[in-house]
């Protein structure tokens, strides 16, 4: 268990991983709307993500309402890559 990734392994963090990988962006308020976390848990989750650079964010308006994507980034592929690898050998192993 020491090689899994702990930013990744955290369920919340992983549902928003996996969210992304099947999209080249998502906004803020899908990612909301599909973890059923609230705001600040969102935003802290994303922010663990972003320090990792595993996403990246990116704040503009539509029209005049505030907009905030989000995109994983290669570094976040290649860890959720290695991720699933990692997974799906420890489970192999039981």
């Amino acid at each position: 268990m020491n090689e899994v990734d702990r930013v990744i392994h955290e369920p919340a963090r992983l549902t928003i991983m996996a969210l992304l990988s099947g999209a080249e962006e998502a906004d803020f308020l899908f990612l909301m709307r599909e973890t059923g976390l609230t705001k600040g848990n969102l935003s802290s989750h994303l922010a663990k993500l972003e320090d990792s650079a595993y996403v990246e964010i990116e704040k503009t308006f539509r029209g005049k309402i505030p907009l905030t994507l989000v995109r994983l980034t290669k570094n976040g592929r290649t860890a959720l890559a290695k991720y699933r690898k990692t997974m799906n050998g420890l489970l192999r192993q039981l």
